[in-house]
C-alpha cells in the first residue's frame, strides 16, 4: 500500500504531509481547494510504476512519469505544474510499503525529469481513477480522441479508464469478496451494464430489456464502472482505486451502499483514495471506521489553503463541510422547537 505522501509546490497544493495512510483514505475540501489535483498527482506516480518495465516498455521511469504528468494534467510543459511565486521546485514523495518514489523539477522543465529517486519495484497490478463525470456514454469518443488525434481534451484519467473498461476478462474464478461486491453492485443497479463490441457502445440490460447507456441515470453508470472493472479482473487485491466525488449523481442510500462495498473491497486488499465535499460521505466513512475499528485517514483543507491530517477513527474532523452540516442541523432543530 501507499504509506505516506508528501508534496510541495505542486500546483495549488503548497505543502502536504500525509503519513500513516490506510486502506481507505479521504480528502475533503471545498471547490477549487485542490482535491482532484492531489488525486491526479497520486495517480501519475502509480501509473508510472505500473508502466515501468512492463511488457516491452523500454522507457525509463523518469520518461514514463514525464509523459504521464503531461497527459494527466495537460499542461503545455510540466514545469507549469510548479506553484506560482518563487523559484523553488515542485517536489513529490510517495512511500510504497516503506520504499520511496520521489522526484522534483523546476518551472522551466519541459518534458524531461532529471531528479528522480525510485526504490519501488515495478507494480504488476492496475490502478484506476474514477472521475466525477461519467465515462460510459462518452467511451467511444474518449478512445477516438486520443488514439487517432492525440490532442488535449480528455486527460489520461479518462483515457486509461476507457481502455481498462474493454479489457478482456481474465480466466479463472474471481476473488470471493469481489464476486460478492459485484452482486451487491448489481443489486443497486437493478440490472447489468454490457459492452456491445460490434457497435462499440454500452448498454444497460434490465431483465429482457436493453437501453442505450445515454438514457441511463448517471449514478447507474458510475456504479457500473466499478462492477465492470471487478468483472474483467482489471482490479486485483493490490490495486489502488482513486475516486473523485463518489457522491456525484448518487442519492444518500446509494452512497451508503457503495461505501459499504468499498469497505468490503478494502478489507480484501484494494486501497482507496477518495476526494469529496459531501457530509454523507464523511459521516458514512466515520461510521465504517467506528464499526470496524479501522484507521480512516482524512486530509482536510482549511480556508487559508493549508491541509491538516486527522483520522475518522478518532472522530469527525474540524472542517467547513462538517461545520455547515452541523449549523443546518441546529437551524432545523430550532425551527422544530418554535
Amino acid at each position: 500500500m501507499i504509506n505516506h505522501i508528501q508534496l510541495d509546490r505542486f500546483g495549488p497544493l503548497g505543502h502536504i504531509d500525509w503519513p500513516e495512510l490506510g486502506r481507505i483514505n479521504l480528502i475533503i475540501g471545498g471547490n477549487g481547494s485542490g482535491k482532484t489535483f492531489l488525486l491526479k498527482a497520486i495517480y501519475s506516480t502509480l501509473r508510472t510504476l505500473e508502466g515501468y518495465k512492463r511488457g516491452n516498455e523500454q522507457r525509463s521511469a523518469a520518461e514514463i512519469l514525464a509523459d504521464k504528468l503531461y497527459w494527466t494534467f495537460q499542461a503545455s510543459k510540466i514545469g507549469d505544474l510548479v506553484s506560482k511565486g518563487g523559484d523553488a521546485p515542485l517536489s513529490s514523495m510517495v512511500m510504497f510499503d516503506q520504499k520511496r518514489f520521489a522526484y522534483s523539477f523546476g518551472k522551466d522543465t519541459s518534458k524531461q525529469i532529471s531528479n528522480l529517486d525510485n526504490q519501488v519495484p515495478p507494480r504488476s497490478s492496475h490502478s484506476v481513477f474514477l472521475p466525477a463525470k461519467e465515462v460510459l456514454s462518452m467511451h467511444h469518443i474518449i478512445l477516438k480522441s486520443r488514439r487517432n488525434e492525440t490532442e488535449f481534451g480528455f486527460d489520461d484519467t479518462y483515457y486509461d479508464l476507457a481502455q481498462a473498461l474493454i479489457d478482456k476478462p481474465s480466466m479463472g474464478r474471481n476473488y470471493a469478496e469481489f464476486a460478492l461486491s459485484r452482486r451487491r453492485l448489481e443489486d443497486i443497479l437493478g440490472g447489468v451494464v454490457q459492452y456491445d463490441e460490434p457497435s462499440g457502445r454500452w448498454l444497460f440490460v434490465k431483465g429482457r430489456q436493453k437501453f442505450a447507456i445515454g438514457v441511463t441515470a448517471e449514478g447507474i453508470k458510475k456504479i457500473a464502472i466499478l462492477d465492470t472493472l471487478l468483472g474483467n479482473r482489471y482490479l486485483d487485491t493490490r490495486s489502488v482505486v482513486l475516486i473523485d466525488e463518489p457522491e456525484s449523481a448518487l442519492h444518500p442510500t446509494a452512497i451508503s451502499q457503495l461505501l459499504d462495498i468499498v469497505a468490503m473491497l478494502a478489507e480484501r486488499g484494494i486501497q482507496f483514495f477518495m476526494a469529496s465535499h459531501s457530509y454523507f460521505v464523511v459521516k458514512k466513512l466515520f461510521l465504517i471506521a467506528q464499526e470496524r475499528g479501522w484507521s480512516v485517514p482524512v486530509l482536510s483543507s482549511a480556508a487559508d489553503g493549508s491541509w491538516h491530517a486527522a483520522d475518522l477513527k478518532d472522530g469527525m474532523p474540524d472542517n467547513p463541510i462538517i461545520e455547515e452540516s452541523v449549523r443546518l442541523y441546529r437551524q432545523e432543530v430550532e425551527l422544530a422547537l418554535k
